[in-house]
Formats: structure tokens, C-alpha cells, sequence
């Protein structure tokens, strides 16, 4: 069976804006309850030493530093918070890229 672009088109609105929520919700919610362990270069610092060597990158004081946001108190909500700001962020810039480089199906000219 034939499907329209059209229908193709809902089709996958509704798998992105699914995949959206999901993101949302990973973002907001379980993000807070990853690891707090070291990651890896951290990790590796500790165990041969010379972590205390480590400076602070320029950023280390910004809004989002230490995968929170800066000026909101209770941890759980400062992850959340900046997990949903920066899945919102990549939807955006992801829409804009995916619009200037989407393909409109050719007009039959017969």
C-alpha cells in the first residue's frame, strides 16, 4: 500500500514529538539520580594523582556550570531544570538544521 508524503510526514511528527517527551522526562527526572561517581579523565586524575594539579576551565562559574543551574538552590531541581533547557536547545537548533537541509518532494509537472 501506497502511503502519502503527507501521512508519512504525521507519522513521523508523532515518533519526534514522542521522542521529544521521553527526552523531556530523562532530562527532567532521571538525570538527577545518574552517577555521582568521577567520570573517566576525573577518575584517571585521582588514581594517578594529579587531580589537585586541575584548574578550574573559564566557564566553571556560569549559569550552567557543574550540570546545574546557577541560582536555583534545591539540586534536584537545578539538574532537572538544566537537562530540560538543554534538550530544548538541541530540538531547536536540531529543527533549524533539519529545516534548511529537508528536501521538499518535487512537483509532477505532467
Amino acid at each position: 500500500m501506497y502511503k502519502s508524503w503527507r501521512s508519512e510526514v504525521l507519522t513521523n511528527r508523532k515518533f519526534y514529538i514522542a521522542g521529544f517527551i521521553v527526552s523531556l522526562f530523562l532530562a527532567g527526572v532521571v538525570s538527577f539520580y545518574a552517577s555521582s561517581s568521577p567520570d573517566g579523565l576525573e577518575k584517571v586524575a585521582q588514581d594517578i594523582g594529579f587531580i589537585d594539579t586541575a584548574d578550574d576551565h573559564s566557564n566553571a562559574d556560569g549559569t550552567f556550570a557543574d550540570y546545574g543551574v546557577k541560582g536555583i538552590e534545591n539540586e534536584r531541581a537545578s539538574v532537572g531544570v538544566a537537562g530540560v533547557i538543554g534538550v530544548i536547545g538541541t530540538a531547536v537548533v536540531a529543527g533549524i538544521g533539519f529545516k534548511l537541509i529537508a528536501r521538499k518532494p518535487k512537483k509532477d509537472g505532467n
